[in-house]
């Protein structure tokens, strides 16, 4: 995550993972979900803050996730049923069930297909949010598998020139093992920055950065500004002569695989609605497991050993920094904005729920 969106020094509350893992999973038992969902939900949602992908962890999504439950929004206890069947496909009717808990169920069912004939498809209608996709694709990983994972759904993103929303920031995740290199993981948006990270900079007061945001007309704003308070996502690219067509399309993409393939839901059909689809190939169903991994860790390492730009450090690959911060925060804790500790302490005497533990907290 670009320097910019993280929580500045002075109004960071570092909290260890295993802490954090027990008030939200806590949270999760009171607003309905069984144990063996919240635990589950609980691994997707702080595993988000796990690798530093903030925007899709505790500080955006738990408050959210809370009132969502308590206006009925989110089923605790969703019938979720398969609707259609192949060998190799499933469709899901998710029965508004949290998404941190449906998705990487279903990508389990794609993992046992794939198993079985080398993929597995799945693709799920009436969901709610995901959180982090990039949790649903990695499931695969342990299975000597690629895994791949989109959710779409609402409108908060203009199409390229478009005067007003008819998409979402819509974003796919892929998985792919290596042997000895850490994973190949891309989690992107089909905008220009994911929505969540606007949270950030208003909680931040912070600005928004050139080219990521629409003003109310759909006018990509270029310049350096204050956050406003109606605005819209632009796509991936931002103008059309920087490729936004780009975010665009993959927007469409995303929609045609999770809404439209499922239960034929695009457009306005309700904020908060969310369609998913989640795949898994099995990488010995197209060749030899270990010459992949060893290619594999070749290919990344000749990316790594990229000589850098002037300015710059190192070159990266997708996933890379996402270990490399999992690896700083578990031993320093997850930093969070000390607004956020506030509403954990706030929400956690109000339901009485297990608090958030002070004693491990390193300010």
């Amino acid at each position: 995550m670009l320097e910019h969106f993280h929580v500045p020094p002075e109004d960071e509350v570092r909290v260890m993972s295993a802490d954090l893992r027990r008030s939200v999973d806590s949270l999760f038992r009171k607003v309905g979900l069984s144990d063996d969902d919240a635990a589950l939900a609980t691994d997707a949602l702080v595993s988000a803050d796990d690798r530093g992908t903030d925007t899709h962890g505790v500080s955006n999504m738990m408050r959210r996730y809370v009132e969502m439950f308590a206006e009925g929004f989110l089923n605790p206890n969703p019938d979720v049923k398969v609707v259609r069947e192949s060998a190799t496909t499933a469709n899901i009717e998710c029965d508004a069930g949290l998404g941190l808990v449906v998705v990487p169920k279903a990508m389990e069912i794609a993992i046992e297909k794939a198993e079985k004939y080398g993929i597995g498809a799945v693709t799920m209608g009436n969901g709610r949010h995901a959180g982090m996709m990039a949790y649903h694709a990695m499931k695969a990983l342990p299975h000597d598998m690629i895994g791949y994972a989109i959710t779409a759904g609402g409108q908060n993103m203009v199409p390229t020139f478009g005067a007003e929303p008819r998409m979402a920031a819509n974003p796919h995740a892929w998985a792919v093992p290596a042997g000895d290199m850490p994973p190949f993981v891309l989690d992107i948006s089909s905008s220009s920055v994911a929505a969540n990270k606007i949270s950030l900079l208003r909680r931040m007061n912070k600005p928004t950065i050139p080219g990521l945001l629409a003003a109310a007309d759909g006018s990509p704003i270029m310049t350096e500004v204050p956050v406003p308070e109606h605005t819209w996502l632009l796509p991936t690219g931002a103008t059309r002569e920087m490729g936004s067509h780009k975010g665009y399309g993959m927007s469409v993409v995303a929609q045609v695989f999770g809404g439209i393939l499922s239960t034929g839901a695009f457009g306005a059909y309700g904020m908060g609605h969310m369609s998913h689809f989640v795949a898994a190939y099995k990488i010995d169903a197209f060749t030899d497991v270990t010459r992949f991994k060893s290619s594999m860790d070749d290919f990344l390492t000749y990316l790594t050993e990229t000589p850098p730009a002037p300015g710059h450090e190192r070159v990266y690959y997708a996933g890379l920094p996402e270990h490399e911060e999992a690896a700083d925060r578990a031993a320093r804790g997850i930093p969070l904005h000390k607004e956020v500790i506030e509403w954990f302490d706030s929400i956690s005497a109000e339901l009485n729920t297990e608090p958030l533990a002070r004693g491990a907290v390193a300010g």
